[in-house]
């Protein structure tokens, strides 16, 4: 991916504070990818389906996923999406305050790219985010 486009990345997590720490973390990176979110599951899969709200929206390069949200949690999501032929080749790197055993095992059951917990701190938070940004726009091959 590195050298044609920004990636083109869905982000699905309920908390406004974490999306926006995302959001500058990701913007900070060489070549910024282009940043979508959605509030809840619900959303997500009208984004990806581009129904309700979202008729033109583009077909993300790499989602980022919360687990834990109101009206359809992040393990719904990941079946949902894992599930539609359109949208199995998306990586999906479940990024979570949770390191549950359950949910690591669960997740990565349901297909998941990588599960990251949110560092607590916001350094490490940022750099977590920074992280999955290089790998997914430099370092890995994507559809």
């Amino acid at each position: 991916m590195s050298g044609t486009r920004p990636l083109d990345v869905l982000i699905v997590d309920d908390d406004d504070a974490d999306a926006m720490m995302i959001e500058e973390a990701l913007q900070g990176a060489a070549t910024p990818p282009v940043v979508h979110r959605v509030s809840d599951g619900g959303q997500a899969l009208e984004y990806l389906r581009r129904e309700g709200g979202f008729p033109t929206a583009n077909r993300p390069d790499l989602i980022l996923l919360d687990l834990n949200m109101p009206r359809m949690g992040g393990r719904e999501v990941l079946m949902e999406i894992k599930k539609d032929e359109r949208f199995t080749a998306i990586p999906v790197v479940v990024l979570t305050t949770s390191n549950a055993v359950p949910d690591i095992v669960a997740s990565y059951a349901g297909h998941a790219s990588a599960f990251v917990t949110k560092p607590m701190d916001l350094d490490g938070f940022e750099e977590a985010v920074r992280q999955i940004n290089r790998f997914y726009g430099a370092v890995a091959t994507l559809p």
